[in-house]
């Protein structure tokens, strides 16, 4: 069989993932599993993977999928559910919403530093679902609020859920994962900045809009990107978002409060300690995440040391898989929201069942981060992966780097997971890049970058949309206004991909 037939045979668990999720809208955990299963039939039949390599493959994408990958998701959430049932959640946003009234402001704060800070250590649809039902509340229209959440979670996912997305597309390519968040942050600056721009933009529908706003709106994205940037680079891919949104955050409301001051009279007046109590979780969760780094080898080798290697996948090229315990986000950020929870008045049994009914309300979203892992296993191993790379690189040569983040953004679109799409596509990347002679960190650091671009076009972030606004059936009004944006960043970031790739 020829690398053409190869070629075509070998998209096809991809575009049926297109086809059933964005046409048919399947649900995802029914269509990936499915995909797995054709994945699997094609890999023994066309690709002559041995029938046990072929299973071992799928346990191994099983383990990577539920550890470290779905720990931290129910970790995300769990903290979040936490801070509803403790009601900390309503003085988090009535301490938002008390900073200042105007909406350009609030926009920068809730939309982009809020949120950045919610997808930082949650991701999962709450960097959405928050601030746009808090926009919401405030009175913003609905549609609006939705849009503008949307346009605002893009780049923070590349280090979303304390970098999950970076570290798993390491350990999928073996690349180092500190250089790949460091090449990942530098794609990402110039974005950061224009996105703070363009949210003003669109709360006022006017460039003439960022009048009066101008200083505090690059602030906010300098403040950000900046940070991101350094903690790319010396701390690796768990801590950049979180650092980036916390100073943006900071940032804006000091020069909010400083420079802006524009508040209402009948702002409501809040205890500092209880304030402080509020955001006791997210703030345990930001020590812990740098404590674990390497900004401190010593306590992170030794947590490190609390580990479990196991043998799983039989082929080619098989590592052990290291299970570790306490040195992953998840575990540390489910320790975080228990001493919160405590902090904040919640007894044990009502931590440990707000717990169990997180773990319950994700099953379905286990079973398609799984299959998605499992099949992108699959595809690796078994030469599928190969397959595409060999005539993607044939056929584009040298300006492959032109649509490597297209097809970053290809993969949220169908996913709805910056870390799904690394998942299945950052090894093509890889594999391309090495037949070109391109870097390929470069690239799978644009495959991730791109990705961020998907996430305001992504069914399942705009569904998020519209659940926490009461706008479900409204998808397509949504996703027209976003998909302009969508394809204006995406083919931005290509040119900025291709003319950096020149000097790598």
């Amino acid at each position: 069989m020829n690398n053409y037939a190869l070629f075509f045979i070998a998209l096809i668990p991809i575009v049926w993932l297109i086809v059933s999720l964005g046409v048919l809208k399947i649900k995802g955990h029914i269509t990936c599993t499915l995909t797995l299963i054709t994945t699997i039939v094609l890999a023994i039949l066309v690709w002559k993977m041995p029938v046990k390599n072929a299973f071992t493959a799928t346990f191994e994408g099983v383990a990577l999928a539920l550890w470290p990958i779905m720990i931290v998701i129910i970790a995300a959430v769990f903290t979040y559910n936490l801070s509803l049932h403790t009601k900390s959640m309503d003085i988090i946003k009535k301490v938002l919403s008390n900073i200042t009234t105007d909406k350009r402001i609030l926009v920068l704060i809730i939309a982009w530093g809020f949120g950045g800070f919610l997808e930082a250590v949650a991701g999962y649809g709450t960097a959405v679902a928050i601030p746009a039902s808090i926009l919401a509340a405030m009175g913003f229209n609905p549609l609006f609020a939705s849009v503008i959440c949307l346009i605002a979670n893009t780049v923070p996912t590349a280090f979303g859920a304390i970098g999950i997305p970076i570290s798993t597309l390491a350990k999928l390519t073996g690349l180092d994962v500190n250089l790949l968040s460091y090449y990942a942050a530098i794609q990402l600056v110039l974005f950061i900045i224009l996105i703070t721009f363009v949210l003003v933009m669109l709360t006022t529908k006017s460039i003439k809009g960022v009048k009066g706003v101008f200083l505090i709106t690059l602030v906010s994205g300098l403040s950000f990107a900046i940070p991101e940037l350094l903690a790319a680079k010396y701390t690796g891919a768990e801590l950049p978002s979180l650092i980036g949104s916390v100073c943006s955050m900071a940032a804006t409301v000091f020069m909010a409060k400083v420079f802006y001051k524009n508040t209402s009279d009948t702002q409501e007046k809040m205890d500092k300690a209880t304030v402080l109590k509020a955001w006791t979780p997210y703030i345990l969760i930001f020590i812990f995440m740098i404590l674990s780094s390497q900004l401190f080898p010593s306590i992170s080798n030794t947590l490190g040391k609390i580990k479990t290697s196991v043998n799983i996948y039989t082929g080619e090229g098989a590592k052990p898989y290291i299970f570790k315990w306490i040195a992953t986000p998840g575990s540390l950020i489910i320790i975080a929201a228990f001493i919160g929870g405590k902090i904040q008045g919640a007894k044990f049994n009502e931590i440990f069942s707000v717990l169990i009914k997180t773990i319950k309300q994700m099953s379905k979203s286990a079973i398609t981060v799984i299959a998605i892992v499992s099949l992108a296993k699959v595809m690796g191993y078994s030469g599928m992966i190969n397959s595409i790379a060999e005539v993607l690189a044939r056929i584009t040569g040298s300006f492959y780097p032109l649509i490597a983040p297209v097809i970053g953004a290809l993969g949220t679109f169908v996913t709805g997971s910056d870390t799904s799409s690394n998942v299945l596509f950052g090894k093509l990347q890889v594999d391309v890049a090495n037949s070109i002679g391109a870097n390929p960190t470069w690239l799978a650091a644009a495959s991730a970058t791109g990705a961020t671009a998907g996430k305001m076009i992504s069914p399942q972030s705009i569904a998020v949309a519209t659940a926490a606004t009461g706008l479900v059936g409204q998808e397509g009004k949504i996703l027209n206004k976003t998909i302009k944006f969508c394809i204006g960043y995406v083919v931005l970031l290509g040119i900025l991909v291709y003319i950096g790739g020149q000097f790598l």
